[in-house]
């Protein structure tokens, strides 16, 4: 059986170690044949591959990135599935491990709603992705702002200001909600809760009377009570979506005016989801990797591996599509009570 590997949509920190055990785990125990699509779906409908032995792919699970490339193209202005069926037909491939997020994923189902034999892997920094309780890479995201939030603490304290950490979280707050709450952050801002100025103002004014220097976390898409669109002055991106960054320069000024505490903002962007992957991340996208050849050989097309708890499951794309995974109610009010 020969099977296709493919990741699609932004580099992430752990994409290599599913690969590697997709690879290692097919070809040692189910004598399998591996090839690699170069950069994602366009890779797919160029006929663009890559060998995908053991050799390959030995000791890449500690790299970040991803050793095949990727890219947003979207199949269905490649050909749809007639196209991606000529060229497994042409490559002698059986069926398809796509790796990657909700658009990857929602291409995915489509193609295999046209008959496209397919597993998949979820894959997104920001942990949004439905039907799984984690995604490998946000807890390497999470740790690089960490990091980050206590080197500007020590900053901040040195000079007794306002540290604004921007990061990422186009319209959830997840990122910013675990690394702001392990850095100690007196303030967390996510896309679930718009918040007034004065409320913000009030939080770092609580901590600067303490003798604190206040440490605000923001994440990319965080909007104020006052603005009904989350803050972009990059254009647009391929898909004509807004590209959002800059709400952490925005806020910064007017902290600084209404309280006269010198105010710093700092946006970590692409930081956060290159390097290194984590341990966790390291051993969650194995799991992955080897769960996603079981569910080649038990033919789940159509269905992608997940995290429930601890056990690795098998769901159905569509229960992963729709609807983003937002930070609840519960979750942000635990988080609140450390504020100030």
């Amino acid at each position: 059986m020969k099977i296709g590997i493919l990741t699609s949509g932004g580099d992430c920190p752990g994409l290599n170690a599913v690969i590697r055990a997709a690879v290692f785990t097919g070809t040692k125990l189910h004598g399998m044949e591996f090839v690699g699509f170069k950069g994602g779906w366009r890779g797919v409908v160029e006929g663009d591959t890559m060998p995908l032995g053991r050799p390959q792919v030995m000791g890449i699970s500690k790299q970040g990135g991803t050793i095949l490339g990727t890219s947003r193209t979207n199949p269905f202005e490649g050909g749809g599935a007639p196209r991606v069926a000529e060229v497994m037909e042409e490559q002698g491939i059986d069926a398809l491990i796509a790796i990657g997020g909700e658009g990857t994923l929602a291409a995915a189902k489509r193609l295999t709603d046209e008959g496209i034999q397919i597993v998949g892997v979820p894959k997104t920094v920001d942990n949004d992705l439905s039907a799984t309780d984690y995604t490998f890479g946000f807890d390497t995201a999470v740790q690089i702002a960490t990091d980050a939030m206590d080197r500007l603490r020590t900053t901040g304290d040195s000079h007794g200001r306002c540290m604004v950490a921007e990061v990422m979280g186009r319209h959830v707050g997840w990122i910013a909600l675990h690394s702001g709450m392990a850095a100690g952050a007196h303030a967390i801002l996510i896309p679930e809760q718009k918040t007034s100025m004065d409320q913000i103002i009030e939080w770092v004014q609580s901590a600067h009377d303490r003798g604190r220097a206040p440490l605000v976390a923001v994440a990319e898409g965080f909007k104020l009570d006052t603005m009904d669109d989350a803050h972009s002055e990059r254009g647009l991106d391929a898909f004509g979506r807004p590209r959002l960054g800059g709400i952490g320069e925005l806020i910064a000024p007017e902290i600084e005016e209404r309280t006269g505490i010198e105010t710093r903002a700092t946006t970590l962007g692409h930081i956060q989801r290159g390097g290194t992957p984590t341990a966790y991340d390291r051993v969650l996208a194995t799991r992955y990797g080897m769960a996603a050849v079981t569910s080649v050989l038990e033919k789940h097309w159509g269905r992608m591996v997940a995290l429930r708890g601890t056990q690795i499951v098998h769901v159905p794309f569509e229960d992963a599509l729709g609807r983003l995974k937002t930070v609840p109610q519960s979750r942000y009010d635990e988080a609140a009570v450390l504020f100030g």
